[in-house]
């Protein structure tokens, strides 16, 4: 096991930067179900600075030799929460077609899924092609918030978002059942 690298006062900041990013998820709904047709500079802002903390606050635990159990449970938790109330907040504006729903019915089952996995022995690991996929998702969501409606381009990224994290679902999957079985 590595040890710590920083003072003790710095050793919470990455799961501070996880809790911060829970705490801003009401303020960002509501800006985006304020705003028209999910149209929003404010909302995409917030998220944007949001998802930043993501990278931010992994890059840190593990720099630092600070990861925790809390932070891995609350940090994926935090970016799949901030996500999915983007997606549905979208798709209820019209901004994002009903297949986008797919999205959090995937983290749906991932949540669901994993307290029985570990319990059982799974090591969950975030896997790189879950890691493109949000990021792909979280900008996709941002530009689609902060362009006009109608603007064709964040959805394509949208898409590859899509797609990459259904496969990164097979990936957990099978994972899953290796390591389960």
């Amino acid at each position: 096991m590595a040890v710590r690298t920083v003072p003790a006062p710095l050793a919470h900041l990455p799961n501070a930067l996880t809790v911060a990013r829970l705490a801003v998820i009401p303020v960002f709904a509501a800006l985006l179900i304020a705003a028209d047709g999910g149209h929003s500079w404010a909302a995409a802002i917030l998220f944007g600075a949001a998802a930043i903390t993501d990278q931010i606050d992994g890059y840190l635990a593990r720099r630092w030799h600070v990861e925790s159990e809390f932070g891995k449970i609350a940090d994926p938790l935090a970016d799949r929460v901030l996500i999915d109330v983007a997606v549905v907040l979208l798709w209820h504006a019209g901004r994002l077609p009903w297949l986008a729903l797919a999205i959090p019915l995937r983290d749906v089952v991932l949540i669901a899924a994993t307290p029985f996995a570990v319990a059982r022995g799974y090591r969950f690991e975030v896997n790189l092609l879950g890691k493109i996929a949000t990021w792909l998702l979280y900008s996709s969501l941002a530009f689609t918030m902060a362009t006009s409606a109608g603007t064709e381009w964040p959805r394509w990224i949208f898409w590859a978002g899509l797609v990459t994290a259904v496969a990164s679902l097979a990936l957990y999957g099978r994972k899953a059942r290796k390591e389960v079985s």
